[in-house]
């Protein structure tokens, strides 16, 4: 199904990957190591190998996390990049949202710094080939403390501060925020290779909107955040004329649509005024007219701001699905509250991206959240099944990753690192010398891997998945003994002749269940409701269901209801077929 352009189906998935991380085959790596001692992934780990099992396992975009260069304490002066002052950068690597230049490459992700671009625009190419997209970040909001583009001086006369007036707070012209006489007092108090303490004056504002020359530790300290025209201190907008700022990311994501790039994974846009996003976004689009905007948003209330005004394909469904389906993995939680959020999106629901994992949250399958990665299958379903929009997978996750340990700066918190040079365990063995096959991987491994392609395919490829109506059968499924509705949650998709029932389980224990379908569903299934009818599986290939529509439901909600056997933490997918 085309979105409202008609420029890219809305059913199609992400699979993102921490370029760092990804190829990283080194055996041994130690906590806060360095890139010598732990070794670091690169593009050309990309292979044509790698890239067909993403393509197989149901992937139609790639998501290339952390390959615009960021602050950083590897020195690659050589190459005419400096290591940054450690007081401003978390872990050795450095996080990928510290930009200090929007027009480079991380020089860490090429076999030859010097062929860094040549090595990039290859990767695209066979991304490209492999039939799947690129997507890649865009942190708007917020700069690396140390920030310098030459590209930008040749291509605007003008770097990011470069021109600021830094004796006001606030200028519509400037590029950040500053706080006049006052220097910068960071956290971190480390000195440089020669002893040096990191020296901001006048001291800017950080990233995470915190207006002081002191942030704390817990705030971003080691980024600068971005003026876009909003003046905070008096709560006021200028941005007539256009702010210097809104050019300059404009020249920034016109850049990297000519490199060949398909979409963005915006970071932080509720930090970034809406009013920059509605400028851009049609700009874009008029130039490169398959372009995907993705937008990183937690505040539910935003949403339509976003999506309609904004003009953003699709948005996080983070404060809602994820949160939802992650209590239910924990063994907590109601699967009522699953109702609840998608009658909250109603309108847009299909411009939401769904997820169980990405780089900012505890693994599915760490002992911080599931433990055991089957039992996220469910939840995997629903994330697939529910609805048209597109849903993302973060590397490793199809193997169980656990994230086990400390890595460095990150500590051991069931998250895979974004900061240091680190090796995924689950993705060392999977790469296989370069391989990416299954031979190495274990039976468990392997089993889950296939049960998340068999989903995503189906998903994918099924036109009632992608183009069908949706209805929910949690309401008549409350009060009768044989269906808990706290942990089962079940669905009908349906388009024109095609029928499916959906059933998902977060019970503890296998079941038999009894499913009562309304008559106002059979209705929307156009099905009569003295008809007898069959439920085909459509995964496994187990005996078909038979049953008579007038035998699911009674006019008093009571324990009639279709007989259904599911396993623990699982999900059925029946065909619905008339006699």
């Amino acid at each position: 199904m085309n979105d409202q352009t008609g420029n890219h189906p809305l059913k199609f998935h992400i699979y993102q990957l921490f370029v760092r991380l990804f190829g990283n085959a080194k055996s041994q790596t130690i906590p806060n190591g360095s890139i010598e001692e732990n070794g670091c992934g690169k593009f050309n780990d990309l292979n044509e190998e790698a890239l067909k099992s993403i393509r197989e396992l149901g992937m139609d975009a790639i998501w290339l996390t952390g390959i615009v260069r960021h602050a950083t304490q590897t020195d690659y002066s050589k190459d005419g990049f400096p290591a940054s002052h450690p007081a401003t950068v978390k872990g050795k690597a450095g996080s990928p949202y510290a930009i200090n230049d929007y027009f480079e490459l991380d020089p860490d992700l090429a076999s030859k710094p010097k062929k860094r671009w040549t090595e990039f625009e290859e990767c695209v190419q066979r991304i490209h080939k492999a039939g799947m997209k690129v997507i890649l970040d865009f942190v708007p909001n917020h700069t690396a403390r140390q920030y310098s583009s030459p590209t930008a001086k040749q291509r605007m006369q003008r770097d990011l501060g470069e021109q600021d007036f830094t004796h006001e707070t606030f200028h519509p012209n400037n590029h950040y925020y500053y706080f006049p006489e006052q220097p910068l007092q960071l956290p971190d108090t480390r000195t440089d290779s020669k002893g040096n303490p990191y020296s901001e004056f006048p001291a800017k504002a950080t990233g995470n909107d915190c207006f002081s020359a002191q942030p704390s530790v817990n705030d971003w300290y080691e980024t600068t955040k971005l003026n876009y025209g909003r003046h905070y201190g008096i709560d006021k907008d200028f941005f007539n004329p256009i702010p210097a700022t809104w050019h300059y990311m404009n020249e920034v994501l016109t850049f990297w649509a000519e490199k060949g790039v398909d979409g963005f994974r915006c970071d932080m846009v509720e930090l970034v005024p809406v009013e920059f996003w509605a400028w851009v976004i049609p700009q874009l689009k008029s130039e490169f007219t398959s372009l995907i905007f993705i937008g990183e948003v937690y505040n539910p209330e935003l949403y339509r701001t976003f999506i309609e005004n904004g003009k953003f394909d699709f948005l996080y469904d983070k404060v809602g699905l994820y949160d939802t389906l992650r209590e239910l993995v924990e063994r907590k939680g109601d699967a009522n509250h699953i109702t609840q959020v998608w009658q909250g999106l109603e309108g847009i629901e299909d411009h939401m991206l769904r997820f169980l994992e990405n780089h900012d949250e505890q693994r599915i399958a760490s002992d911080f959240v599931g433990k055991d990665p089957l039992r996220a299958i469910p939840a995997l379903a629903i994330s697939c099944l529910m609805h048209k929009g597109p849903v993302m997978l973060y590397a490793g996750q199809e193997l169980g990753e656990k994230a086990e340990g400390p890595s460095g700066f990150s500590g051991d918190d069931g998250k895979t690192t974004i900061f240091d040079y680190d090796v995924v365990p689950t993705l060392r063995t999977w790469n296989n010398d370069g391989k990416w096959n299954t031979e190495k991987l274990t039976e468990s491994q392997v089993r889950l891997r296939n049960t998340y392609s068999q989903l995503l395919q189906f998903s994918k490829s099924n036109e009632t998945i992608g183009q069908g109506s949706f209805y929910d059968l949690q309401y008549s499924n409350q009060n009768h003994p044989q269906y808990n509705p706290h942990r089962m949650f079940s669905f009908l998709r349906f388009r024109q002749s095609e029928r499916l029932l959906i059933v998902c389980s977060f019970e503890e224990k296998d079941q038999w269940i009894r499913l009562v379908v309304p008559q106002e569903a059979w209705h929307s299934l156009g099905i009569d409701s003295q008809k007898r009818c069959l439920l085909e599986d459509v995964i496994s290939s187990v005996n078909p269901i038979e049953f008579y529509v007038r035998s699911s439901f009674n006019s008093d909600g009571g324990t009639a209801g279709i007989l259904i056997p599911i396993k623990a933490f699982d999900y059925r997918i029946f065909r619905i077929t008339t006699l």
